[in-house]
């Protein structure tokens, strides 16, 4: 026969030293759950941690790529501010008027900038975009006159590069720099004998009596020849009053000077298209006196180029399926 008061023992915990003893089985799930509790609590933490972590790291990616390349120096010493001008001089492209006149702007603006330095390395481009640039610094040097102007060449310095050089106060150059080439050019390929080869029609309706000049599929008209060819002649005229302009007396002006020859570093000084051979150290040390260097090239950013070049993408593929569909979008 069961003894209540042993099962009534069994069934409450026990007293030691004044408390109440838990039974070893419940004490070790109380354990478990704490614990099982703890590492939960361990994970949370830690997810919220590493989606935080990732957050800033795309956030700093972002803005790296968007904004970081466009903040303006904030050297308070004197310094020599530095502008390159590099690669293909075109609107759109690094060496736009755009970015160069927001960079010069940028270097004008700041006390201390004690000079600007143009770092040519470019074959040139587009001379309404070099035209802008040349002409706004002139206005610049107009409107401080004690912030010079230097144009230092590095590899090469052509056509509308050179346009642009022309309105620094002084042009420095490597012996072994291309400078020059200050002409102007258009140029295409015609394929009306290869058609005839082939036995290939060119159907081609326009309103407009010239609206097809330049076609590379239909015969030149000499009349439209002789208009283009004085064009080019009137643009070449105001590339040669521009130089003269900027280079004053020290142009040593021969038949060929104007010619679209390109010389070297040493024969252009040697002629007047430049003052003196001169690294950017050079200039920044012994003519600026600011050894310190800072770079102001407004640059676009990365971020702007994908979306620059996923728009051109988006805008080909609107082209595509617009023209599938029979359309034709001029």
């Amino acid at each position: 026969m069961a003894n209540p008061m042993e099962d009534a023992q069994r069934r409450e915990p026990y007293i030691a030293d004044g408390k109440a003893a838990v039974p070893w089985e419940r004490e070790l799930v109380e354990k478990l759950v704490l614990a099982q509790l703890r590492e939960q609590k361990a994970v949370r933490r830690w997810r919220i941690f590493s989606r935080l972590l990732w957050l800033s790291i795309i956030g700093a990616f972002l803005w790296l790529m968007f904004f970081s390349e466009q903040l303006r120096p904030s050297v308070k010493t004197p310094h020599t501010a530095v502008i390159e001008i590099r690669g293909e001089i075109s609107a759109g492209a690094e060496a736009s008027a755009e970015n160069v006149l927001a960079s010069l702007r940028a270097a004008y603006d700041d006390e201390a900038a004690k000079a600007v330095v143009l770092l040519i390395n470019s074959p040139g481009g587009s001379p309404v975009q070099a035209g802008i640039i040349n002409d706004e610094i002139v206005r610049l040097r107009g409107l401080h006159p004690d912030k010079r102007v230097y144009a230092v060449v590095q590899d090469l310095c052509a056509s509308a590069a050179y346009y642009i050089a022309a309105s620094a106060d002084e042009i420095y150059v490597d012996k072994a720099s291309l400078v020059g080439s200050i002409g102007v050019l258009m140029d295409g390929f015609g394929f009306t004998g290869l058609m005839e080869k082939l036995g290939v029609e060119r159907r081609l309706l326009t309103a407009g009596e010239h609206k097809g000049m330049l076609d590379p599929f239909s015969p030149q008209d000499e009349a439209e020849r002789a208009y283009i060819q004085s064009m080019l002649t009137e643009i070449h005229t105001q590339f040669i009053d521009v130089v003269k302009e900027g280079r004053g007396d020290r142009l040593k002006e021969t038949p060929e000077t104007f010619s679209g020859l390109v010389w070297s570093g040493q024969e252009a000084v040697e002629i007047g298209l430049a003052d003196g051979l001169g690294s950017l150290d050079q200039v920044a040390r012994e003519l600026v006196k600011a050894e310190e260097v800072v770079d102001y090239t407004q640059r676009e950013s990365v971020g702007m180029r994908l979306a620059r070049e996923l728009g051109m993408s988006m805008g080909r593929g609107v082209y595509e399926a617009a023209t599938a569909a029979g359309m034709k979008i001029r």
